[in-house]
């Protein structure tokens, strides 16, 4: 056979211009290709995980610490029966350099006093019990 003949049934090599326009439609594909994905991508993508736990937890963090700091700048009772008061630090320590300052035996007895009204134990419960128990 010739050469006209293996040209004319497709076999062979591949001109120049059947090569260019091979090598454009692969590009051309994956263009395309390339398109589809972004497309798919920027139009499927969902909102972040945990985005509103965020926040959320955020406004958890500043009520606790707002919270904090009203209770270690402001007095408050604690238990009024028991007379015990939450006072800030630096009333607490100037209270507790006066009362040491003037008379350290009567101040170490006081706190005693103070600590043992304020974990006093609970009454006892009865020896016999009731009869509805």
């Amino acid at each position: 056979m010739n050469e006209q003949a293996i040209n004319r049934s497709g076999g062979g090599e591949v001109t120049g211009r059947g090569a260019w326009a091979a090598t454009v439609g692969i590009l051309a594909a994956f263009l395309l290709v390339g398109v589809l994905v972004w497309a798919i991508h920027s139009r499927t993508e969902p909102a972040p995980l945990g985005a509103d736990k965020a926040a959320a937890r955020a406004k958890a963090l500043a009520e606790l610490r707002a919270a904090e700091a009203e209770a270690l700048g402001s007095p408050a009772w604690i238990d009024r029966a028991k007379g015990i008061v939450r006072l800030p630090i630096d009333q607490a320590m100037m209270l507790v350099e006066r009362d040491w300052g003037r008379n350290p035996a009567a101040a170490r007895s006081n706190l005693i006093a103070r600590v043992e009204k304020a974990t006093a134990a609970p009454p006892k419960a009865p020896e016999k019990p009731s009869p509805w128990e």
